[in-house]
């Protein structure tokens, strides 16, 4: 997510700058606040597996598959698309180690900000634990978002490039995140949004998530989330291939 601010050289202007500054919400505020208006902190304590299922969507290629999603505390994650003509993509995060898997690239392990990224998607109960995943948080400012004022938030974590988050002034609800994002070709501009917020077990949820980078779109669509499920501990193990990968490093 971007925030900038622009700096006047005149000094009347500078004055006006900084006064409309200091009238805006801290960005621990508006983070915090994001926490209690989905749900509250002993809403998401009480959770500490999830299983999620839905949708991944190319529409510019007509290809569709389900997608299933399973987490644990503190930072376990596994998530598997199956797309017709494409076959499946898995990605997984635990013990430090972040990986993917496809038919296109094979199988192999992250590193750099690439890693770190997956790292901090992979965090359980993430919302929570933002003061975690970054070392500085900024509000940049207000932007209007499909006609509702959003502060804008600038995020840099502790590890990788900054991101921009808005947050709608009213609801106090996450809208969009942009940024950029390193992957295996490089690094790629970005954007999400998220919308149709549900209640999961007392806590709310986007169920839509509409993202761009490199001129192509994706949208995903959670239709189920079971919170509290067992989940077998083999679930998140790295899978034969990965682990030849680990071990060569």
């Amino acid at each position: 997510m971007t925030r900038r601010l622009i700096l006047f050289t005149i000094p009347l202007f500078s004055l006006r700058l900084f006064a409309a500054d200091d009238a805006l919400p801290k960005a621990e505020t508006i983070l915090d606040r994001f926490v209690e208006v989905t749900g509250g902190k002993a809403a998401y304590e009480k959770r500490k597996t999830e299983i999620s299922t839905g949708t991944f969507e190319v529409p510019a290629a007509n290809i569709k598959g389900p997608m299933t999603r399973y987490s644990a505390a503190p930072d376990k994650s596994y998530i598997s698309i199956e797309l017709d003509g494409v076959g499946k993509i898995e990605q997984g995060t635990n013990g430090g180690v972040a990986w993917s898997k496809d038919v296109m690239q094979g199988a192999r392990i992250k590193s750099g900000d690439e890693k770190a990224q997956s790292l901090r998607e992979g965090l359980f109960n993430s919302p929570l634990q933002w003061r975690k995943m970054f070392s500085k948080v900024e509000t940049a400012g207000v932007e209007t978002i499909d006609g509702e004022e959003c502060y804008k938030v600038l995020m840099t974590p502790t590890e990788g490039k900054p991101e921009t988050t808005y947050y709608q002034k009213k609801s106090g609800l996450a809208v969009k995140t942009t940024g950029i994002a390193s992957s295996q070709m490089g690094e790629i501009e970005f954007e999400a949004v998220v919308s149709e917020y549900k209640p999961f077990d007392g806590v709310l949820m986007p169920t839509k998530v509409i993202q761009k980078a490199a001129g192509q779109e994706f949208t995903m669509t959670i239709e189920t989330v079971k919170t509290n499920p067992e989940i077998p501990a083999d679930r998140f193990e790295l899978p034969a291939d990965i682990k030849t990968l680990v071990d060569k490093k």
